[in-house]
This record gives C-alpha cells, structure tokens and sequence, in this order.
C-alpha cells in the first residue's frame, strides 16, 4: 500500500523525508507529497505519477523547519491524481494516510452538512477534517487526535502536524504498520514516524512498533505512547541489525535482480537456525514460554496454512512435504476466503500464517480468527516484530534481508526451505523420522544454496531468449505432485511481471479444459524432474505438441524425452523431491524477469500492485 515517512529533527526535512520516500515508493506510486513547516507555514508540494516528478518539483524549494511528513500513494479512494495525493491540509492540519475509512460516506454526509467544503475523492482527507474541527476547540493536537481515533472504523495509520505547533507529531494506527524510529545517538532527539523501517535504516536501527488503535505523540525531545483510552503505554525499543546498503541495488539492474542472486545466502540464512550443521540433524527453536513445539508438533492432529498470493503457493507445497513426511493432514487456505467461509478449525490444530511482511491484512485476520477459535499459530515471515509476528505464539524466519522487488523471489525460496525443516521437526516429535531420513534430507536441504547458484547461470539464456519468447500469445504453466505449485507460481510471476497471459495447471488436468488452448503460439511450460511422475507428465506434454504447443521444459540432468520434444530444455541439478521445487522455481522467476525487461515494463514496480497488501 502507501508509504509515510514522518520526521521531527535537526536535518533538513526535505532531504530526510524525500530519501525515505525512495526506500517506499515500492509501496506505492500513483503520486507523492511532502508537507514540511516553512517560516511558521505549511509549505505543501505534491505531484502526479512516481516519485521523480516530486524530486523535480522540490528540488530548488527551501524549508527551514524541523518537521514534515511525506507520502507515495497507491490509489484506493479517488484517481491518482495530484488533486487526490497525500498529504491532505484543512485548515492548519496535514496529514498522511495508509488504509481505508470505511466509514467515510456517514463522515463525508456529516462533515458536508456542517458545511464543510471537501476538495478530493480521498477517504483520508475527512480524517484531516475532523481533526481540524476538533483541533479549534481544544488547541490540543493530542487530544484531538484521541477523540477522532473513536471516530473512524477501518484499517489506517495516519501522521498529523499542526503548523501552529512546528515541534510536534502525533501518529495513530488501526491495521497497517506504522513504525517509530529514534536516534541512535540517545543524547540526541530525532524521530522518524515510517510504515516500513527501510524508510529510515540509513538513520538509525532503533525502532518502536505500534500496536493496532495505539498512539504515539512526539513534541520538543519527548515521545509518549497511549493507547485509545488515553492510557500512557511503556513500548520497548527494538534494535534492527539490517543496514543500509542492504536495500541498494548494488549495481545490479533491477533489485529484483539483485534479489534473485541473493536467493543461495537467503536460503542458507533462513535454515541456519535451525541445523546443526555437525550431526546433520534438525533442532527445536522454541520462541515464546507459551509454545514448546517439540510438544505441539507431537499433539497436533490437523495442520491448517493462511497465506494469500505467493505465500499461498509455498504453502501448498507445504502441505504436500507434511502430509507425506509427517502423515498429518494439512489443509490450505487463502487467506481472504478463511475466514468468511466459518472455518471449522479441529481440536489440537496448528495454523501457520505465512507473510513476507508479516502484515498482510487478509493474513492478520485469519491469524486472530484462528486464535480466537483456541488454535496455536506458528508465524512464517521475513519480518520480525510485524504485526503477524507479535500475534503467533510461535515463529520462523526467513531471515532474507529486505525485499524491494514486487514480485518475491528469495522469500519465497526461503518459504521453501523453511518447510521442509519444519516438516523434518514435526515428523521427528512424532517419532517417525528415522535418523537415516533425518540425515538424507538435512544433508540434501544444505546442498541446495549452491544448486541455486548452478541454476541462476541460465540468467543469460533467458537474456538472449526474451526476444523471442515475446511472440507467444499465452503461456500454460504445467507440473505435477509437490511442482504444480511451482506451475502456478511461475505463472503468477508472468502475470505480475511481464503483464502476459499464463495460467498454472496441475499437468493430469490438461484434457479437462486447457488443451483447448493449444496452437502454434502457446507456449507450455513444465517442470518435470526425474521422479515417479515423469512418464505421466511427458505423456500429457505429447498431447499438448500432437496440437502444436511449443514446449519450454524444466528437467534433471540431460533427459533426451524432454529434450527432443522441447523448444527450450533447461537441465536441473538432481535433488530429492522435498527441495526440487527451491531450484525448479528460478529459472520460472529469471523467464519472467528477462521477458519484463524485454518488454520495457518496470520490473521493480509492476503496474496496479503494491508490495504489502495491508488493508483488504
């Protein structure tokens, strides 16, 4: 969704909030803004479209407060137009907003009664109103604040200054994340007010995470925190070990590029903790007193996964690597749908909630909904402190680094990883992992880092074959048993990138509607490894070229079958099944990639999508 970066401090504002603007824009950029506090006025500077328009229009502008705050908006309510782009002032008020007022049509009919004169099609900026009403009461920003976070139903984090008060801010949340930063230097007093901490990493790595319907008030050199009652809270200080340049490019093209690269030391980091590297054998981390998972995983009768998007897809794999390691039964489900469908949720199930962000509404939702109904949750995410993260009762972590590009990549190949240690712990509570397997699978998940290196050298091959792979009309995304999530996967990484037609199909199902499909332009796209389902596999592929599909298929090793009925083969090295699909998703992700870039489209920020989807 959005992103906000607030600022009170000695630097200059605009060069603060403008470079952690940079940091977010993956969030959104429909348009952006900055309202920073100039000779005692609000000086207010928006533009229409990516940041850069912003940058061209603040750039011989001077601002000689201390305070500011700055969004880059992804559309919602209203057109991405500058009429409708953060910040919003009314009155003395600015303020900047991520989320949804859904109660903003009973606000809006009120505020227009009271004759309120409404300048844009956002929900945000009736939040400015009712703050603005307030404010001329009581000349309290605090307060006013206090009363309209009662007001207002929705999802939302919401930054406001008062220009009459050019040493304050004050913040609110209910949903999307919102994040307080302070100096690193505590002899010194400058904030930061952020929705991702990245916006903010090359000032400081201690940061102070809001709960839902919480307050935070910063004035002079103090920071207060209440919650909705007004009650002062105490909140404890987090300290990041990520660094700045971990969210540059590092001379890579893309991030997404760089990010891909980094999938062999991502994965390798999202398993360490839980290896022992020695005995080759897995280890039990518990994180919180309440969750002993050596316990749980011995318990459980049903494992049920939430996730949306690609989390979603990694889970099915995961349901595949538990059921058939562990004899548990698994369930997935989309996030979105889990909890509207009434889900019955059994005696001694575990849900696990899997989250790049670990803030994805959707997955927030069935996570509480899940906990409400007596469920232990197990978090999977790639952020620690995230809402999801402080919700479960237990978690794993990606330990990927940042992720900038859209499109995940090495979060996803670290979901992976993360799966099979956990499907490896669970059947080893139960008993009925042997020490043999044990060992067979460790040794086999820590190979797996340099495997992806021997199949990130087919970057090049899709370089010099993008061109070609244009002139398809379609692509039929094709796998069997635990890859046909890779199929859907590697179809949704097409869609999102390259903006072309492909759809994932479980390759049993091609005479049940999709071989209607087949002519000389589609092309097929299969991941076939050497495994009992090869023979099955390579006969559904012949159905497909009897009608002229052109095949592009992904094996192990120099598999002549494959081979001669293919355009493209691309040979994998061999794995056991469990880890196969962390290798075989790649060259999937560099396809998409090099036909994106191929096609001109901005491969970082793919058109209509944000990376955090925090509100429903």
């Amino acid at each position: 969704m959005c992103g906000i970066v607030g600022y009170l401090g000695e630097k200059n504002p605009k060069t603060v909030i403008i470079d952690g603007l940079k940091k977010l824009e993956y969030r959104g950029y429909d348009s952006a803004g900055v309202a920073i506090i100039h000779n005692g006025k609000t000086k207010r500077i928006r533009a229409q479209g990516k940041l850069k328009a912003l940058e061209e229009k603040v750039l011989n502008e001077d601002f000689n407060g201390h305070v500011g705050i700055g969004h880059t908006r992804w559309a919602t309510h209203g057109a991405p137009n500058e009429r409708n782009a953060h910040p919003h002032q009314v009155g003395e008020v600015s303020l900047v907003h991520n989320g949804i007022i859904e109660n903003y049509l009973e606000i809006k009919a009120e505020l227009i009664k009271e004759g309120a004169v409404i300048s844009s099609d956002t929900d945000s900026e009736l939040v400015a109103h009712l703050i603005w009403k307030e404010l001329q009461k009581n000349q309290n920003l605090l307060l006013s604040v206090q009363i309209v976070l009662k007001k207002i139903i929705g999802a939302f984090s919401i930054v406001a200054l008062w220009e009459k008060s050019p040493n304050e801010l004050v913040a609110f949340k209910d949903g999307p994340p919102l994040i307080v930063g302070l100096s690193k230097d505590t002899e010194k007093s400058e904030f930061f007010v952020v929705s991702d901490v990245q916006a903010a990493l090359v000032h400081t790595n201690r940061f102070v995470y809001l709960n839902d319907r919480e307050v935070v008030h910063i004035k002079d050199k103090a920071v207060n925190y209440y919650n909705a009652d007004g009650a002062t809270l105490k909140k404890e200080i987090t300290v990041l070990n990520w660094t700045a340049d971990m969210v540059e490019k590092m001379g890579y093209r893309h991030f997404m590029l760089k990010e891909l690269y980094e999938q062999p030391r991502s994965v390798a980091a999202a398993i360490a903790p839980y290896i022992d590297t020695d005995t080759h054998a897995v280890k039990f981390n518990d994180q919180g007193k309440s969750f002993n998972s050596e316990t749980i995983f011995k318990s459980i009768e049903r494992v049920i996964f939430v996730a949306c998007g690609t989390s979603f897809y990694a889970s099915m794999i995961g349901k595949y690597l538990i059921e058939q390691i562990c004899r548990v039964p698994v369930d997935t489900d989309i996030a979105s749908e889990f909890r509207y469908r009434r889900p019955v949720i059994p005696k001694n199930s575990l849900v696990i909630s899997v989250s790049q962000s670990g803030e994805t509404a959707d997955t927030l939702a069935a996570v509480r909904l899940a906990k409400e109904q007596g469920a232990q949750v197990l978090s999977i995410t790639n952020v620690a402190q995230s809402s999801i993260d402080r919700e479960a009762d237990a978690h794993m972590y990606m330990n990927s680094g940042v992720e900038i590009g859209v499109a995940s990549t090495k979060a996803f190949t670290s979901t992976l990883a993360l799966l099979n240690v956990l499907a490896l712990q669970i059947s080893k509570a139960r008993g009925s992992l042997s020490p043999v397997s044990e060992k067979e699978y460790v040794q086999n998940l820590l190979t797996i880092p340099s495997q992806i290196e021997v199949v990130l050298a087919y970057d090049k091959y899709f370089s010099e074959a993008a061109k070609e792979l244009q002139k398809y009309k379609g692509f039929l995304y094709l796998g069997r048993g635990v890859n046909y999530p890779i199929a859907l996967e590697g179809a949704l990484k097409l869609k999102e990138l390259a903006y072309m037609h492909a759809e994932g199909y479980a390759a049993g199902e091609m005479k049940h509607g999709p071989l209607a499909l087949i002519d000389e332009s589609m092309a097929i796209v299969v991941v076939a490894p050497s495994d009992e389902l090869l023979d099955k596999t390579v006969s559904n592929l012949q159905e497909a070229k009897a009608r002229g599909g052109k095949i592009i298929s992904i094996g192990t090793g120099e598999n002549k079958a494959l081979k001669d009925m293919s355009e493209y083969y691309l040979s994998l090295p061999g794995s056991l099944w469990t880890t196969n699909p962390i290798i075989a998703v790649v060259p999937l992700q560099l396809m998409a990639y090099h036909l994106a870039d191929s096609l001109g489209y901005d491969v970082d920020q793919p058109r209509n999508l944000a990376k955090s989807v925090t509100v429903e």
